[in-house]
């Protein structure tokens, strides 16, 4: 493959899904460029960006003449295109097996607990908040990331002692889930130990940390 890929990748920063790729690419140093879509950005609605993502939602890959939507298979496509065997994303059936399977609980189970807590918390002003329903939804997601708790305290990293992009799904998660406060939450000392390890990487420190938005 090119060693120097012109990539682009549409979708504005404080989007989780965005960071997540942001997050792989830096962490397999490949040059990019970003252009801000989404939100108060727009462009999505567009019909030329309708054209390469019919979703409308960010981050959409370009790739020279190729086009990707989906974080978490743009984070496959980064690290088999160009990772040149890379770690970040294993090579052996068993072990990739294990990683993709977290990229896939991430969006079918952890996400759709996550939104109403970070949007509620985050992304809606506190006069509007209803705090009785958020923390019934904070109490629903933490039973969602006592899974990750227990796979936790047997191992380093989610997949053992190798970061991996699954650690980038669900280390972007853990970001927001950690960091929103108004809510009772439940003690997770191997979550917060793991957390504490990848929030030193200099990629989340530069995409994942900055303050949630």
């Amino acid at each position: 493959m090119d060693s120097k890929p012109q990539l682009t990748i549409w979708g504005r920063a404080n989007s989780v899904n965005v960071q997540k790729v942001l997050w792989c690419l830096a962490e397999l140093d490949l040059p990019y460029q970003r252009i801000d879509a989404g939100m108060q950005f727009g462009k999505n609605d567009q019909p030329d960006y309708l054209a390469m993502n019919p979703n409308g939602r960010v981050p959409t890959l370009v790739d020279g003449d190729y086009v990707l939507w989906e974080s978490n298979s743009v984070m496959r496509y980064l690290c088999m295109a160009y990772g040149h065997g890379a770690p970040l994303y294993p090579q052996a059936p068993k072990a990739r097996a294990a990683v993709d399977r977290w990229l896939d609980w991430t969006l079918s189970t952890l996400q759709p607990v996550d939104r109403p807590v970070f949007w509620g918390l985050v992304r809606t002003p506190p006069e509007k908040r209803d705090m009785v329903q958020l923390q019934k939804d904070a109490d629903a997601e933490g039973v969602v990331w006592r899974v990750v708790e227990a796979q936790l305290a047997r191992r380093r990293f989610i997949e053992g002692d190798q970061f991996t992009i699954a650690d980038i799904a669900l280390g972007a998660f853990a970001r927001r889930w950690l960091g929103v406060e108004g809510v009772t939450k439940p003690k997770l000392p191997h979550l917060e130990r793991w957390f504490g390890e990848i929030a030193g990487r200099p990629a989340f420190v530069r995409f994942i940390a900055p303050p949630m938005s």
